[in-house]
């Protein structure tokens, strides 16, 4: 076991909307020499830049939470980007941390990583069957390239690296631009947008069939802080709530804690995604103790209150 309040630790993306949590946690376990790679910075795609966040953490622990994300639509628009960027800064942040002797390299990857038609519930032993859904398989081949390389370091040069794929994340603080946003923040700000504006109706992507699971982002963060103090094995781990819900219960949720009484369209001409997400998450809790505490309904009415605070404040 790592006591992470006696190591220098640098976390990449730690200035985003998991880092923060994150960087809170670490500092609430007492690590008090916590370096943030931050992304005006250090340009990780950028091998000199790479060596140079090196240099001046003289880390012991990296977590690599930093990554191009978006929804379905970002994924289409610019798909050579998703890969490119996100292969990049895993190649060269784990290159580099072997050569500075890291003890311990934290990978982030995704659900996006599994294949399109995993039976449900997502086992880790079923990442190989099959190709991601296709809007976002070149993000979730460029995530699942960490691990290759993460277990292919570990058999020849003996580095302590972990793979672990978290659902999709919520919360406070998330990213609520409407052209690059998850399904969770662009929803509320539809929905807010919607009551402001005082439209009888919103428009939603795909049938609403599809299914997702999501994971609040104060409890993905003691997930990846307990997996860093406590798991060193080469097999990838699922991050996740174990529950799936389907695209048109989240949005009849989120209408109904945002106060929209409007109607929602389903603008079936548009992808759903992956069919159905949920994960098995029976060897997180087996290998470090991590099990989802935030209820989903609550951690949603978090997440909208907060919005709504930002919007008064603006």
């Amino acid at each position: 076991m790592i006591d992470l309040s006696r190591k220098r630790v640098m976390v990449t993306g730690g200035d985003g909307f998991l880092g923060k949590y994150l960087c809170q946690g670490l500092k609430e376990r007492g690590c008090r020499d916590v370096f943030v790679a931050e992304k005006d910075q250090f340009d990780l795609v950028d091998a000199g830049a790479v060596k140079r966040a090196y240099r001046e953490s003289s880390a012991q622990v990296v977590i690599h939470l930093a990554a191009l994300v978006g929804g379905i639509e970002a994924n289409r628009k610019s798909p050579g980007k998703f890969f490119y960027d996100n292969l990049m800064m895993g190649v060269l942040l784990m290159e580099e941390a072997r050569l500075a002797k890291v003890e311990k390299f934290v990978a982030l990857g995704t659900i996006c990583c599994y294949p399109k038609y995993t039976p449900v519930p997502f086992r880790e032993e079923d990442l190989w069957k099959g190709y991601p859904e296709e809007t976002n398989a070149p993000y979730g081949m460029a995530k699942k390239m960490l691990l290759v390389q993460s277990q292919a370091y570990r058999r020849q040069y003996g580095f302590n690296s972990i793979f672990l794929m978290p659902v999709n994340l919520y919360g406070p603080h998330d990213n609520f631009n409407e052209l690059t946003s998850h399904v969770i923040p662009a929803l509320i700000k539809k929905c807010f947008d919607a009551v402001k504006q005082r439209k009888e109706a919103i428009t939603v992507w795909g049938t609403g069939k599809a299914t997702r699971e999501f994971l609040f982002v104060e409890d993905a963060a003691q997930a990846i802080l307990l997996a860093t103090e406590k798991y060193d094995k080469a097999d990838p781990v699922n991050l996740g709530a174990g529950f799936e819900i389907s695209i048109k219960e989240l949005a009849g949720l989120i209408a109904e804690l945002s106060g929209f009484k409007g109607k929602i369209v389903w603008d079936a001409t548009k992808p759903d995604g992956q069919p159905r997400r949920m994960l098995d998450t029976s060897r997180a809790f087996e290998e470090f103790g991590f099990r989802a505490k935030t209820d989903f309904r609550e951690g949603i009415k978090k997440t909208i209150d907060w919005y709504r605070s930002k919007q008064i404040e603006s």
